[in-house]
């Protein structure tokens, strides 16, 4: 006897085998292996006919998608409580944002957005004077450097930038706080609404909130609007490393943007310290969380990182991380205004924050963390309404329990007698392999169409048009995926029932999901909790609907069933989906020029669809045909395909209300070499332009002729950073740039840089000791020729970190009054100078940004940034760049 879905080969009759399939189809070994049909009466076994099919995918795919979306759009779910004044915090937005840019630096930065901030919080200190609390203010310009393993890793260096330090404690006092932490500083030609003013602007109304409770806090809380998080997290080492305060720290909040309004997701959390997960949950009136979030940021995935880090390295403090995430494409633009952050946005932002610092400024966990420090925690919300969240342990047993309960339900019809065990164990090894190569086809031939596409030059065609992609690549991948498994269907299993091929392919789907749940789980990974989702509901409802499927096949009742059986987890899952493309599209846009955007994008969409088709898989098997699915899947693909080559779908857009603009980068730069002798040997000056996307200028020279591949670049390696004025070490990202010649650059405060000493130590190393007066913005590079190596120098710990082949990169900037910058670094002289290399043991340059005022601009950057086409952004500024060798 076989068991129920035991594959077995029928003979085949030519035509009359599809006829076989059809809805008296009855199988004869089907009740429990039972083969004896005369103990029951006859019944009608349904196969589905493929338009019914496709609608009921298309439509289940399609409500969850607007759930999805309806979800994002409630920002703030039932009516505020009224402690946050949102459109108070509002005004305050408006006011930091209306002076402009705010490059650390800058009268901008330092003065004017310090000022008004120091004001509201006088106003607020008067306010609550006869009130059960204090507000202590303190202005901190602190000094100092450390390393940092981000952007491949560099050094950075700062000089008395700005904190705007609050506390504000019981008036009989406080020993433990919580820091609430933003920042005010902007890239250079940004506004920086939502990065990040509208965060200080939340900041600004929950003091104010606090400070006015009749209730005296239990603890107190430190708010830090540092100005210097854009020049690379300076301000909150300043902060976290030396300020007083931040002794008495035991956890804190980080508000950031990675978008532009939206609703603000907690990405990261800990480490460890599982009470802050769960206070979030406890308090926040609008949850909105998702560790899986937390892990692939913390997997360095993302290029991108927040004060988060520096408290949790340098300060070895627990936190909440949470950040505006949509609408990424006008992030660190001219776009990103306060216009374009709803007030409703602002409102959910600061009921979240308002009440989770109240929780925990009121818990008794604060004081002493470290009993509660110990574990990890599952946290994700489910659209917005409601958070889920247990110990990681806890979800270790409870994923292990899911697989031993699968791994029972298959390993059942594995243990059937008479062999038909050992056949169900065969034809699922088959059917896996069917299902993967069935992936690994989809996928090849998507990236193929994807290298065709930026081979042509139609690259990015879904920046602007993102549905045009799941035209494209979603509609190849899931017409390959079909097609795969119709052969299959037809030659492989060409005399096979029908509804045992559906039965086995559901098993199949769930084992693979299976599978990764125990390899998540057995990592250590929290996110296992997704495929533990996607195996439990799929599961469950199988084994409620097997009396159904048993008697009436698959009847358009059993499919409805199942798909609702489904759609916890795919709706779940389909908003991870949209996280990641909102998460990711942009920054496509602003990767470099040598990752070709389509491979990835074409890529995610092709994994998305596997994932999302997985347990749709076995519906193939239960159509009558699947023609005119692959027909209409086809038809979309080549339409779409004809529209991208033919550039129908320009990538960029110029809608003010939803702008998707290209980046470059221009700088107007001097650029000066000195050989051995001190002397100068070459000096020239030119617009030099990076395009900070796959598609370079391609799209740019039609508007301005000039800048085409004539005056691409090319890097000289015997240069520090190949001889240009990298503000950031971003090179091996962005390998494509135009040098233009241009006049020289004067600016009112050039660079002066001198070698103060230069002496052999006794332990045959040379020391050298340089100072350095210039601008806000510099950028050190230090490059030691073949045989040299640095052994020691000023910056950080003392021990020279992060060799970006054979270069050292050294990030420099200061506020106001700062004093010249003085430096020194010990290096070993080669042992045998390299013949074909530059002369001497090293390479010494220093570039200078002028982000602000007078010396930014030049007539030649506004004649050449009047010439953009109004879908750029082209981010301009004056550089300079100076090298010596010694």
């Amino acid at each position: 006897m076989e068991s129920d879905t035991t594959i077995r080969r029928i003979k085949s009759y030519g035509t009359q085998n599809n006829v076989s399939r059809g809805n008296n189809d009855v199988p004869d070994q089907w009740n429990n292996g039972c083969s004896d049909q005369k103990r029951k009466p006859e019944v009608s076994l349904y196969l589905l006919r493929e338009g019914i099919a496709a609608s009921l995918v298309f439509v289940f795919i399609l409500v969850l998608w607007g759930l999805v979306h309806l979800s994002l759009q409630q920002l703030v779910i039932g009516r505020s409580t009224g402690e946050f004044n949102a459109v108070r915090a509002r005004k305050h937005l408006e006011r930091i944002t209306s002076v402009g840019p705010r490059p650390v630096g800058s009268q901008e930065n330092e003065v004017l957005t310090v000022n008004y901030l120091l004001e509201q919080i006088e106003h607020m200190r008067k306010e609550c004077i006869t009130g059960p609390h204090s507000i202590t203010v303190d202005v901190q310009r602190p000094t100092g450097s450390f390393s940092i393993d981000f952007l491949g890793g560099f050094t950075s260096y700062y000089d008395r930038v700005s904190n705007v330090v609050v506390k504000l404690e019981p008036k009989t006092g406080a020993q433990h706080f919580m820091l609430a932490n933003c920042h005010f500083d902007t890239v250079a030609n940004s506004p920086g609404a939502s990065d990040d003013a509208v965060s200080c602007a939340v900041m600004l109304e929950v003091l104010h909130s606090l400070a006015n409770l009749s209730t005296p806090l239990l603890h107190g809380v430190v708010f830090l609007f540092n100005g210097a998080e854009e020049n690379i997290l300076q301000a909150s080492h300043g902060f976290i490393t030396q300020h007083p305060w931040a002794k008495q720290v035991r956890a804190f909040i980080n508000l950031e943007a990675a978008g532009v309004g939206g609703k603000e997701v907690v990405f990261q959390t800990g480490p460890e310290n599982p009470w802050l997960v769960q206070a979030y949950v406890h308090a926040a009136k609008h949850p909105f969380a998702s560790v899986v979030g937390q892990e692939v940021f913390q997997s360095g995935v993302i290029p991108s990182d927040t004060d988060f880090r520096i408290y949790r390295d340098f300060g070895n403090i627990p936190g909440i991380d949470l950040a505006f995430i949509e609408n990424g494409f006008i992030y660190h633009t001219k776009y990103d205004t306060a216009d374009m952050i709803l007030t409703d946005s602002i409102q959910r932002a600061g009921d979240n924050i308002l009440a989770v610092l109240k929780h925990l400024v009121m818990s008794e966990k604060l004081a002493d963390s470290s009993e509660y420090r110990h574990g990890n925690m599952v946290f994700f919300d489910l659209l917005g309404l409601v958070v889920v969240a247990y110990p990681a342990r806890v979800g270790t047993i409870l994923n292990y329990l899911v697989a031993v309960a699968t791994f029972l339900y298959l390993g059942r019809k594995c243990s059937r007698h008479n062999n038909g065990g050992g056949r169900y164990v065969r034809e699922l090894a088959y059917a896996a392999g069917v299902v993967v190569l069935s992936w690994l086809v989809s996928l090849l031939f998507v990236l193929i169409v994807a290298l065709v596409v930026s081979l042509t030059g139609r690259s990015m065609f879904w920046y602007t048009h993102f549905y045009s992609s799941l035209c494209l690549y979603g509609a190849a991948a899931t017409g390959k995926l079909v097609l795969m498994h119709t052969l299959a269907k037809n030659l492989f299993y060409g005399g096979v029932r029908l509804l045992e091929l559906g039965e086995l392919y559901f098993d199949v789907t769930l084992l693979l999901w299976c599978c990764s749940l125990v390899y998540l789980s057995q990592q250590g990974l929290c996110s296992a909790y997704v495929p533990m989702l996607m195996v439990a509901f799929p599961l469950g409802t199988k084994l409620l609907l097997a009396q159904e499927f048993r008697h009436r096949g698959a009847s358009v009742k059993y499919s409805v069933l199942y798909l609702l059986g489904l759609a916890l987890p795919y709706v779940h899952f389909m908003f991870l989906l949209w996280v990641v493309f909102e998460i990711f599209t942009p920054i496509l846009g602003r990767s470099g020029t040598e990752i070709p955007p389509d491979v990835v994008f074409g890529a995610l969409v092709t994994v998305a669809t596997i994932l999302l088709s997985s347990f749709f898989i076995h519906f193939i098997y239960l159509l009558r045909s699947t023609k005119w699915i692959l027909v209409g899947l086809g038809s979309v693909f080549c339409f779409t395909f004809l529209l991208v080559s033919c550039g129908v779908l320009f990538p960029y857009s110029a809608d003010p209300t939803s702008p998707r603009p290209k980046r470059v980068f221009l700088q107007h730069t001097t650029r000066t070499f000195h050989g051995l002798d001190g002397l100068v040997e070459s000096r020239d000056s030119g617009l030099w332009i990076n395009s900070f996307d796959y598609t370079g200028m391609q799209h740019i020279t039609p508007h301005i002729p000039e800048l085409n591949d004539s005056i691409r670049t090319h890097c000289r390696q015997d240069r520090p950073f190949c001889g240009y004025p990298w503000f950031l070490p971003v090179k091996f990202l962005v390998k494509k740039n135009w040098y233009l010649p241009a006049p020289e650059v004067s600016p009112r405060s050039p660079l002066e840089f001198r070698l103060l000493s230069r002496e052999e130590t006794s332990w045959g190393t040379v020391k050298m000791s340089f100072q350095i007066k210039g601008p806000s913005h510099m950028s050190l590079y230090l490059m030691p020729h073949r045989g040299a190596s640095l052994s020691s120098w000023s910056f950080g710990d003392g021990t020279p970190q992060y060799d970006l082949s054979g270069e050292y990169f050294i990030f420099y900037s200061h506020g106001l009054d700062a004093p010249a910058w003085n430096f020194w670094f010990e290096i070993q002289p080669p042992r045998d100078p390299d013949p074909e290399g530059p002369e001497g043991m090293i390479s010494v340059a220093i570039s200078c940004h002028y982000f602000f005022g007078e010396d930014q601009r030049t007539a030649q950057l506004d004649h050449m940034l009047l010439k953009f086409p109004k879908w750029a952004f082209p981010s301009s500024w004056v550089s300079t760049y100076d090298m010596y060798r010694y």
